[in-house]
Order: C-alpha cells, then sequence, then structure tokens
C-alpha cells in the first residue's frame, strides 16, 4: 500500500516556474514507475511524465517537453516535478500517481495509487 502527497502548486505568471513535489508513505521502493498526470476543468486527466525507479530515460508528453523536468529521491521517497516557462495551458489540477508495473507507463489505467492533487493556475 503507498500513499501520495502532492505539494507545491499555486498561481504564477505565465513564463514563471513552479515545482510540485510528491511524497509517499508506504512501500515506495516497490513502485517502477511514478507518473504525474494533470486535468483541466472539462478536460480528461492527461499524461504529462514518468520515471521509473532507476532515474533514468524519464518519458514527457510533448507539451511539456523542454519546459518541465522531473526528478525521483529514493532516499525521501518523493518525486519532484520542476515546471518553468509556464503557459496558461498548463493551469490543471496535477496528480501524482505510482505502479509496480514496469510498461505501459504513459497508460493511465496501470496506475495503483493516486495523490490527491495540487493545483496550478498560471495566469497575469
Amino acid at each position: 500500500q503507498v500513499q501520495l502527497v502532492e505539494s507545491g502548486g499555486g498561481l504564477v505568471q505565465p513564463g514563471g516556474s513552479l515545482r510540485l513535489s510528491c511524497t509517499a508513505s508506504g512501500d515506495f521502493v516497490s513502485m517502477n514507475g511514478m507518473g504525474w498526470y494533470r486535468q483541466a476543468p472539462g478536460k480528461e486527466r492527461e499524461f504529462v511524465v514518468v520515471i521509473r525507479r532507476s532515474g533514468s530515460s524519464p518519458s514527457y508528453a510533448d507539451s511539456v517537453k523542454g519546459r518541465f523536468t522531473i526528478s525521483r529521491d529514493n532516499a525521501k521517497n518523493t518525486v519532484y516535478l520542476l515546471m518553468n516557462s509556464l503557459k496558461p495551458e498548463d493551469t490543471a489540477v496535477y496528480y501524482c500517481a505510482a505502479t509496480s508495473l514496469n510498461y505501459g507507463l504513459m497508460d493511465r489505467n496501470i496506475y495503483d495509487y493516486w495523490g490527491q492533487g495540487t493545483q496550478v493556475t498560471v495566469s497575469s
């Protein structure tokens, strides 16, 4: 069993930055895939980025590639999402998710655990 708690959301101007954190309790080490998803009002939850246990070769959605960076600190049971050059279209509730699987990591249906979400609003 794993519990996930996100933090770090808030209001930021276009072009600004935020760093989200996702801290896990429970069996974090067995979670191979740690992902971030987001959901804007009236839209489906969409994939943002995923990182594997090793921390190597994360996969990003095209919409955030080059602007967002994911990292994982297994000693602190925490995954970070650094978001730079934020745009109004990045506004959404951001969710952290975890899975023990090692494939299909961009499919939200394979994730076993979800956090409660943190709101990110990009607006002037």
